[in-house]
């Protein structure tokens, strides 16, 4: 028996009581729009004509860029492109596979060791992206009963932590129904020593202590050297993503760890390949050898997912060498950060104090923020305007990316735009 198209699409458009019907919810969204656009919350893409770099084309005009994970200027290097090609030229455009099928090369391999001797961890495990690699991380290691099915686990994350932290919280705690959340208010490491003292370790099989290396709408990061002396202390699991810290942070551009004086003591650090590391995607685990080779066999998102391409493996795995054996790039992006924050602060903008390249230029409405935006795109600066639910409401900003990209004549013609716009809209004084 056959069933019109047609008879399909009016059952469908029908509404059913405590139920949207198909055209009802298209009709819905549509007012949501209206409303994001008439609001001015509406998040616009402006596409790049050509490659990301500090100074980028778009629509025919030359912008600085303000707005990339372009850390150190290694997304359109020409070492890390020659590298990419070379991956291209000697093992293809892809896989075709998960990794425990078809889909481990020898490179594969080379960049996990790489990754894990970087962060001084014992062993490292790719994903697709950080975001999976978070899920699969804490999925799988919260999961699983491992003969203690009458115990609970306890995770105590930071109230700001990045969505992919949040997301694989909320992945364990579904699978594992008996698994608690305690937030913890933003780096208040007293109010987290509060919540770690009311649960005795009778009742509680494992506790893990989440957190941003760096907190990514903040520029602000983690005290560390006092979070892994509270995970020892309370036998807690510490667990870091240092997504927007890994090339960037400390002296050799190790990440939050260096920085606090803790390297090689965090118990896992997860990560992405596509913020500093070149910019591409993939993202990672690592950790002790016991915990990644229990990934490797229980994590689904990499057991289910296709394996890194060989050119973004071989593009990072230049870009790392890169960083080991010269230290310029580092040194210069943490220059220009400091030079940025000093002058953005003497035009008169108020900013979220820190030392990284993150510079939160506060505003307060999302208005504010996109007329903002949109006018220094005009000027001939790219930098984009973040408002509710992404920060708190009122909490609206313009978050500066710098780069080592950028060259002081490009953050000098920057700043001179910020002055001019910021008068314009009152934001500072004329």
């Amino acid at each position: 028996m056959s069933i019109s198209s047609n008879s399909i699409s009016s059952e469908v458009g029908e509404s059913k009581s405590g139920r949207l019907a198909v055209k009802e919810l298209y009709a819905v969204l549509d007012r949501e729009l209206a409303e994001a656009a008439k609001n001015k919350t509406f998040k616009r893409e402006v596409p790049l004509d050509g490659k990301q770099a500090g100074i980028v084309n778009v629509s025919g005009k030359t912008e600085v860029m303000l707005a990339s994970n372009n850390y150190l200027g290694l997304a359109n290097h020409p070492r890390v492109v020659q590298a990419a090609q070379f991956g291209l030229d000697m093992y293809g455009f892809g896989m075709a596979s998960v990794r425990f099928l078809c889909g481990t090369q020898k490179i594969h391999l080379e960049l996990e060791e790489k990754i894990a001797a970087f962060l001084g961890m014992e062993a490292a495990i790719l994903h697709s992206s950080c975001f999976a690699a978070n899920e699969a991380l804490f999925a799988a290691l919260l999961s699983a009963d491992f003969g203690y099915a009458d115990y609970s686990d306890i995770i105590y994350s930071d109230q700001l932590n990045h969505a992919s932290i949040i997301d694989g919280i909320r992945l364990a705690r579904m699978v594992a129904k008996s698994t608690e959340l305690k937030a913890y208010r933003h780096n208040d490491l007293a109010h987290l020593q509060q919540l770690l003292s009311e649960h005795l370790a009778e009742n509680c099989r494992i506790k893990t202590i989440a957190t941003d290396g760096v907190f990514s709408m903040e520029g602000e990061f983690a005290f560390l050297e006092d979070l892994v002396d509270i995970a020892a202390k309370n036998d807690a699991l510490l667990i870091v993503d240092d997504s927007h810290a890994t090339g960037v942070l400390g002296k050799r551009g190790r990440g939050t760890p260096e920085h606090c004086g803790v390297h090689g003591r965090v118990d896992v650090i997860t990560g992405t390949l596509g913020k500093a590391l070149g910019g591409a995607a993939g993202g990672f685990v690592a950790g002790k050898k016991p915990l990644i080779e229990y990934l490797r066999q229980k994590s689904r998102p990499y057991t289910f997912s296709n394996t890194l391409p060989p050119a973004i493996v071989c593009g990072t795995l230049e870009a790392l060498d890169m960083i080991e054996k010269d230290n310029s790039l580092v040194e210069k992006l943490q220059f220009n950060t400091s030079y940025f924050r000093k002058e953005i602060k003497n035009l008169g903008f108020k900013i979220l104090e820190g030392i990284h390249p993150i510079v939160p230029v506060m505003l307060g409405e999302a208005a504010v923020a996109m007329d903002m935006s949109d006018r220094l795109l005009k000027e001939g600066v790219y930098v984009r305007g973040l408002w509710y639910p992404v920060v708190p409401k009122g909490e609206a900003r313009l978050r500066v990316q710098i780069s080592a990209d950028h060259e002081l004549r490009d953050l000098d013609f920057a700043l001179s735009c910020f002055a001019k716009v910021g008068k314009q809209l009152g934001v500072i004084g004329k």
